[in-house]
This record gives structure tokens, sequence and C-alpha cells, in this order.
């Protein structure tokens, strides 16, 4: 029984779809329905129930399911113990990103991992929804923001930090706010949050909070696009380090409130690397997370947050 299409059968059970499972391999869907009838023949039962509209498993699919996916996760795992051995990373390493981190942090960094790593095909999938990484076959996820509770495994790529920024020009036209609740009569570009009002909270040296309801004309969901327009002195924008810094450096944008720390939603934000929680690591990842880690300066220390 090939293993391949065990591994079929496995993806099409999470998804739920021949399409789905097509389309996450490049394939066409007859492909996968053809490797799940062979499946079946060598069974010698029905997996699932299909029609125009829905696939539904078979009580016999559920019982092979609940046997064997942690069986064929073992031989995966095996397998990749083999290939390592020869201390080449190889194969096709799957990475997801927010859109605009992807874009400005981590596809520079692909010319030189290509370079030392000759032999290792990168999928770099930018989106800024939180894809499943076992359903989505994920290797490596890199998040933003306060670490939700999550069944994976996670380190600290590194700190990051917001800066409330703007332009030259508009503080020169509007004035410079002096305290925190100063932005109130400012123009704000506005980035929606789910489950945050439209507030920016500032913590003073001694830790006191304050809380500053905001105001603007323009609500835009891609940081990139606020950057744009905050250097095109449409306002006041809180951005953070990573995305702002160059433009901070050349004088191209003010960071006001330097004394403060500043957020949209608590004072925990960090970039984090995200994997599937294994026993074994595959090669391609532990040297995935190394080189992101040096370019970062993330911590290596302390135990995993799971």
């Amino acid at each position: 029984m090939e293993l391949d299409n065990l591994n079929l059968f496995i993806e099409v059970m999470r998804q739920g779809s021949f399409a789905d499972v097509a389309r996450a391999r490049g394939v066409a869907p007859s492909s996968i329905s053809r490797a799940i009838a062979n499946l079946e023949r060598e069974l010698g039962v029905r997996l699932f129930q299909r029609n125009t509209r829905n696939l539904e498993p078979t009580e016999a699919a559920v019982v092979y399911f609940d046997r064997i996916h942690p069986a064929v996760a073992d031989i995966d795992a095996a397998r990749h113990e083999a290939v390592d051995i020869s201390a080449e990373p190889k194969g096709t390493l799957r990475l997801t990103a927010a859109t605009v981190f992807g874009q400005t942090m981590l596809a520079p960094l692909l010319p030189e991992l290509s370079t030392l790593y000759p032999q290792l095909a990168v999928e770099l999938l930018l989106t800024d929804a939180y894809l499943d990484l076992v359903e989505e076959r994920i290797d490596i996820a890199i998040r933003l923001g306060s670490l939700q509770d999550s069944a994976y495994v996670a380190r600290r790529l590194a700190a990051m930090r917001f800066y409330i920024c703007a332009s030259p020009a508009y503080l020169q036209r509007r004035g410079t706010p002096q305290t925190p609740g100063d932005i109130a009569g400012h123009d704000c570009l506005l980035f929606p949050r789910q489950g945050y009002k439209l507030d920016w909270l500032f913590r003073d040296a001694q830790g006191s909070v304050t809380r500053v309801a905001i105001g603007g004309r323009f609500l835009i969901t891609n940081s990139a696009a606020i950057l744009h327009c905050t250097l095109a002195g449409m306002g006041l924008a809180l951005l953070p380090d990573w995305l702002v810094n160059n433009s901070l450096a050349s004088g191209e944008l003010v960071a006001l409130f330097p004394d403060h720390a500043v957020s949209a939603t608590d004072f925990n934000s960090a970039v984090w690397i995200l994997y599937p929680s294994r026993a074994y690591l595959p090669l391609k990842s532990r040297v995935m997370i190394d080189f992101l880690l040096r370019h970062f300066g993330g911590t290596q220390d302390g135990d995993p947050t799971q």
C-alpha cells in the first residue's frame, strides 16, 4: 500500500474535499479521486460517500483514519531522520507569514538562503490569514503580535516595538502633539484590529497606562499602505519598528512620545516562529529556524512555549 495514497487519504479526511487537497498539492482533483479509489480497492471498503456537493467519510474511513494517521506520522518522521543523516537540508519547506512582513523582511533573505542551501526549496505563502499548519502542510509560520494559546511550538524571533509616527510636513502644518491626549485633535490613519477598539494605549516610565480614542477619515487594512500615506503627510500612524526604522533613521518620519510605550492592543508584541508540535523536527525546519534567528537576533535560550 503506497504511503503517498495514505497521506492523501489523511489530507482528504482533514480538509473534507478532493478539490482542496488537489489545490494544495498543485494537481488535478481527478488524480486525488483515483488515488482514493485505488486505496478503497486495496482495502475492499468504501471510504467516502460522494455526490456533486458533498464528500462524507464512511464509518470505515473514520476508524481507519484514527488508526493509521499516527503510524503514517511515525513513518514520515523516520524517513526524515534517515534523509537528515546526510546533514544537507533537502526537499520543500513551506513557510507562511503576514503579507507586508514577508515582503519587507523575509523575501530579501531568500537569495542568501538559496546560496547556503542549494538543495532546499521554499514555498513562501504570504497571507494575513492564520493558516492551519497541519491542514495546509505548513512547516513554519511567522506570526506577529501577542502569542495566542496554541497547539503549536512557539519561539520568539524578535521583540517588536510600535511607534506613533508623522511626517515633518504634517507636523509643520498641524503642530506636534505634546501629550497623548493631544492626538484626539489630529488626523489618524486607522488600522482595524479584530476584537479591539480604535484606541491607542500609552504606558509611561512609571507603568501608568492611558487609553486615547483616535479618529480619522482613512481606515486602511494594510500597514505598507498606511506607511505610504504617513510619508505623504496625511496624518499620524501607529506602525511597527521593522516597517518604519529606515524612515525614522532618514528623517522622513518623526517618532512621537519617545518616553512612552505605545500599542493598539497590549504591550507584549513580538515576532514569533511557530511550527507543528512534533517529536522530531526535520532538518529543513531546523536550518530555517536557525537562519531566521541569526538574522533577527531572536532568543535561543529557554523552553519553547506550547
